[in-house]
């Protein structure tokens, strides 16, 4: 018997089995599991009232919230493919991103209403514009559908359904433009479906989990947690804005257990001001995705708070979960340098690192290799752009554009960004590298190492340092000290301290916007 792999089954689960057990908490709203699967189903059938058929495409632009959570099951249940936005895009990204995907509806947070009104003239394929407004009594703006409204008109049984395919698209999820335009990232019922199996086996998500979403839903729908949660009817809490306060509060208060977060949110959480006021009975696993954070880190987390910690990587493409590190039979609990890398393979994915010629690296911990995965979880391909999925999926495996090294166990550690390496005098110089040794420093709060233009070299490193509040560190200072932990060749030539640093939604720093700055019109080519 072969029965096709569909996410919506999870939220079809949690509702007959746990149907009075908290789903959702968003600020003072509970919500049920059979309240959950009531609101999805309302708005599936409201939706398809409005002409939505298999196939067409929805978008969310909205912060964490209840909203945002109905809208997945909302959309998937009738076959509709969600567009989830980055609500801190310009609205030039969100015009470009509307009229590429072709969206024919718009679910919209109230506060982000002006932001689409902006380019509403420009969105010529968006039929109807539904708005969530917080709190629910606020009027609409003018040419804006409550959605409240509109699910009280909507029947709360379950949507006629349209033959589904575990192949068929769930969502488009456009990358968070590290580097260029964002692309349209296409993920399935299969692959979504089977990560959330990865986060079930090896992030231990249960039942009795009560997950803090600090990390984006937008995010390849929160890092697939939406589906591995709602599976085994756990309970979702929405942090709609990150504040080091409310993160301690939520803890205490909903008996947190599980989050997901980018280095940036954990940096947040660890330098609170004055956690001891906070009374906290659970002992919470904390999952960092993204960039590797330094292995002091991990140490603060579990050896200051007694919380524990997991690394996990991948990307957008790959539904996330690629691999996955935390203590076992090859890391000691205590080994905290090796505790902050990408780690080992996760079920049903096989990883091989290559080099420019496709030929495997060797397993020595030195030889640098791209990341390449091959998987059920790896994406259908870019959203009408054959030609840019061709250059990412070849000779059978994903090509990630990141770099890496492995060891015999076959543990991996992402040394940077294939774009990112600075190649100096024609040495191969890894950023992270440098970033690590000045986060040892106790005056660096963040920084990011880029390669600049030089003369004679080429480039060469320099470093953009943002400060702790009321720390104080020259230049010469940081050079200094790193030029005592790293071999001369690698350390910066030059530093300067920007107030901040860009990033996107998740953290990742977005170098190609630093490198702008000194590059002009010369484009870097490694």
């Amino acid at each position: 018997m072969q029965v096709p792999l569909l996410i919506n089954e999870f939220l079809h689960r949690a509702a007959r089995l746990y149907a009075t057990k908290t789903a959702i908490v968003d600020g003072e709203k509970r919500f049920t599991y059979a309240r959950y699967q009531e609101r999805a189903n309302r708005l599936s059938n409201a939706l398809q009232s409005l002409g939505v058929k298999k196939g067409d495409r929805v978008c969310i632009l909205s912060p964490n919230s209840h909203f945002f959570l109905e809208s997945i099951y909302g959309t998937s249940q009738i076959g509709a493919i969600l567009v989830p936005l980055n609500f801190r895009l310009a609205p030039e990204d969100h015009e470009y991103i509307l009229n590429h995907a072709r969206v024919k509806v718009v679910l919209v947070d109230r506060e982000q209403t002006a932001t689409i009104d902006e380019i509403r003239p420009r969105l010529p394929t968006v039929e109807h514009w539904i708005t969530a407004c917080q709190p629910d009594h606020e009027p609409a703006p003018e040419g804006w559908q409550d959605w409240e409204a509109l699910l009280q008109t909507a029947s709360a049984d379950a949507p006629a359904t349209p033959e589904i395919d575990e192949n068929d698209v769930v969502s488009i999820n456009y990358t968070s433009g590290t580097t260029a335009r964002p692309k349209g990232v296409m993920l399935t019922h299969r692959g979504l479906y089977l990560n959330a199996y990865n986060l079930i086996a090896h992030l231990g998500v249960n039942h009795d989990d009560v997950e803090l979403w600090t990390l984006p839903m937008f995010h390849c729908n929160g890092w697939g947690g939406v589906y591995a949660l709602t599976g085994v009817g756990g309970t979702h809490v929405v942090l709609r804005a990150i504040d080091g306060e409310d993160i301690w509060t939520l803890i205490e208060r909903e008996r947190v257990t599980f989050a997901c977060m980018a280095p940036a949110v954990l940096r947040t959480v660890l330098d609170h001001s004055d956690p001891s006021k906070h009374e906290i009975t659970t002992t919470p696993r904390f999952v960092v995705a993204g960039a590797p954070p330094p292995s002091a880190f991990i140490e603060r987390l579990e050896k200051e708070l007694g919380w524990d910690f997991i690394e996990i990587y991948g990307l957008t493409e790959t539904s996330p979960l690629l691999t996955v590190s935390r203590p076992d039979h090859n890391t000691a609990k205590e080994d905290w340098p090796r505790r902050s890398r990408a780690g080992v393979q996760g079920l049903g994915v096989e990883l091989v690192l290559l080099d420019d010629e496709g030929n495997e690296v060797p397993r020595d911990d030195r030889s640098v290799g791209e990341v390449c995965a091959r998987s059920n979880v790896v994406f259908a391909g870019y959203w009408e752009q054959p030609e840019e999925t061709a250059k990412a999926i070849r000779d059978g495996y994903f090509h990630t554009g990141d770099l890496g090294v492995w060891d015999e166990t076959r543990s991996i550690h992402i040394v940077d960004r294939k774009k990112d390496v600075i190649i100096s005098g024609g040495e191969n110089i890894s950023s992270p590298e440098i970033e690590d040794a000045l986060f040892q420093h106790p005056a660096v709060l963040e920084c990011a190492v880029i390669g600049v233009p030089h003369d004679k070299w080429g480039e060469t490193p320099k470093a953009l340092v943002v400060l702790r509040p009321g720390a104080e560190a020259t230049e010469d200072e940081l050079i200094a000290f790193c030029r005592d932990r790293l071999a001369h060749f690698k350390c910066p030539t030059s530093i300067e301290f920007p107030p901040e640093l860009p990033r996107t939604a998740t953290g990742k720093l977005q170098k190609y916007r630093l490198r702008e700055q000194f590059w002009g019109d010369r484009r870097k080519v490694n």
